[in-house]
C-alpha cells in the first residue's frame, strides 16, 4: 500500500490513531521501529534542530531536503507540517507538487499569514489568513496534486488566535468545502475544553486532527470517545533529545572522561542498525569484487 494510501487510512479510521514527531532521518527511522504507523515532521522540530526559529527562517527548499532523508529511511506515511504553504496559492501547489515527488502523504497548512510565527508565541496577537483567500490556496493543492490519496490538512488557528469557537466553526467548514482532506482544530489551553466544545458542534462531519502539545494531561481515552481520528505528538523527539544532549555534554565537559558516559548512551552498534549498515556489507558482497570487499578499498 502507498504511503498516501496508509496515511488516508489513519485519518478515516473509525479508530482513533496517532502520529509520531521526527525530524530527521534517524529520528524517523526510530519512530518507524517504535511502532507508529505514520510520522508528524514538524516544523518547529526541524527548525530546532537546525538552530533557527520556527519563523519560516527555514526555506521551503531546506525542508524538503531534510524530509527527502526522512521519506527514504522509512516506509510509514510522514505528515508535513507545512506552515501557511510558504506563501500563496501557486507557492502553496507547489509545494504539493515537491512533496510528491518525495514520496511524503500528505501537508498540514494553518490559515496564518506568511512568515509565520510559532503558534504558542503570542498567539492572540498573529492575524490570521483571509478565510476565502484560505480556501482558494486549498482547491489549488488539492487541484495540482497528482496522486488521488495525497491529503491536504487544513490547520484552524481561530481558537489560537483568541477568535472563538463560532469562527473556528465557520472557517473548518469552509476549508472542507474547499477540499480538505481533514481539519486541524489547534488549542493552546492547559485543558481541553475548547477541543471538547469544538467536536460536539462539529458533529463528525469530517476528519479531525488534535495536536495535545499544551493539554497533555487530557487521557487519551477523552479524545477517542469525542471522536477524534488523530492525535499528533508534535514535537517531543525534539525536546527530548535536547534534555539528553545537554545531560551528556555537560557531564563530559564536567568530568573529561567517558567512562560513566558509556553506559548510558546508545551503542555505535544500534546507531550502525539505524543507519542500515549491514544494507551496505550485504550489497558489497553482491556488487564489489572479492578482493576490493575484502581490502574495504573502493575500486578505481
Amino acid at each position: 500500500m502507498k504511503k498516501t494510501e496508509q496515511l488516508r487510512q489513519l485519518l478515516n479510521s473509525p479508530e482513533t490513531q496517532f502520529l509520531m514527531e521526527a525530524h530527521s532521518g534517524l529520528s524517523a527511522a526510530i519512530v518507524e521501529e517504535a511502532g507508529f504507523k505514520g510520522i508528524w515532521a514538524s516544523g518547529l522540530s526541524i527548525s530546532a534542530s537546525m538552530g533557527v526559529r520556527d519563523n519560516n527562517e527555514l526555506s521551503w527548499t531546506q525542508v524538503l531536503e531534510q524530509l527527502e532523508f526522512m521519506s527514504d529511511a522509512t516506509s510509514i506515511p510522514i505528515l508535513v507540517d507545512g506552515d501557511t504553504g510558504y506563501g500563496n496559492f501557486n507557492n502553496a501547489r507547489r509545494l504539493v507538487m515537491k512533496l510528491e515527488q518525495r514520496g511524503i502523504a500528505g501537508v498540514c497548512i494553518e490559515d496564518k499569514l506568511f512568515p509565520k510565527t510559532n503558534s504558542f508565541i503570542n498567539s492572540t496577537t498573529q492575524p490570521l489568513a483571509d478565510a476565502d483567500e484560505f480556501c482558494g490556496k486549498i482547491k489549488a493543492m488539492k487541484d495540482i496534486q497528482r496522486d488521488d490519496h495525497f491529503s491536504v490538512i487544513a490547520r484552524v488557528e481561530a481558537l489560537i488566535a483568541g477568535w472563538g469557537l463560532e469562527e473556528a466553526l465557520n472557517r473548518s467548514e469552509a476549508y472542507r468545502l474547499a477540499g480538505a482532506d481533514a481539519i486541524l482544530i489547534h488549542s493552546n489551553r492547559k485543558d481541553a475544553t475548547e477541543i471538547e466544545m469544538f467536536m460536539k458542534e462539529w458533529a463528525s462531519r469530517h476528519p479531525v486532527v488534535i495536536v495535545p502539545t499544551k493539554y497533555y494531561t487530557t487521557p487519551t481515552p477523552f479524545f477517542q470517545k469525542l471522536g477524534v481520528n488523530l492525535i499528533i505528538w508534535a514535537n517531543h523527539n525534539m525536546r527530548a533529545s535536547i534534555v539528553a544532549m545537554e545531560k551528556v555534554t555537560h557531564q563530559i565537559f564536567k568530568e573529561q572522561s567517558l567512562i560513566d558516559v558509556e553506559p548510558n548512551i546508545a551503542s555505535l552498534d544500534k546507531v550502525f542498525r539505524l543507519q542500515r549498515a549491514e544494507e551496505l556489507q550485504n550489497a558489497e558482497k553482491n556488487y564489489l569484487p572479492i578482493s576490493v570487499a575484502q581490502s574495504g578499498e573502493a575500486p578505481c
